[in-house]
């Protein structure tokens, strides 16, 4: 799966990039049509909390899945976001195995 990584107003280092890289293309053991997909990495300091955010964009024919969590590190959002992507890729797949 071709994978973008787009880190907004900060540079990502590569231990961070590929741990994400890992956790994301594990996905394609869950639904194996995943065309593409993108990753942003953000700071959120809204509310005066420091936490970190990751969004996943996953694109499979004849749909996008999207999802996005906060956590005070990146690789905890990167986990909680990629098992609410696995909960959806699983749902996606029952979806298109009814029809």
């Amino acid at each position: 799966m071709k994978l973008q990584m787009h880190s907004i107003h900060f540079e990502a280092d590569k231990q961070l990039n590929d741990f994400i890289q890992a956790k994301v293309d594990k996905l394609s053991t869950f639904y194996d049509r995943i065309v593409e997909g993108e990753v942003f990495l953000k700071h959120n300091n809204s509310d005066g909390n420091d936490t970190k955010t990751v969004e996943i964009k996953l694109y499979v024919p004849g749909s996008t899945l999207f999802s996005e969590e906060d956590a005070p590190s990146f690789e905890a959002a990167a986990d909680a976001a990629v098992n609410a992507m696995r909960r959806q890729l699983k749902r996606f797949k029952e979806k298109q195995l009814a029809h």
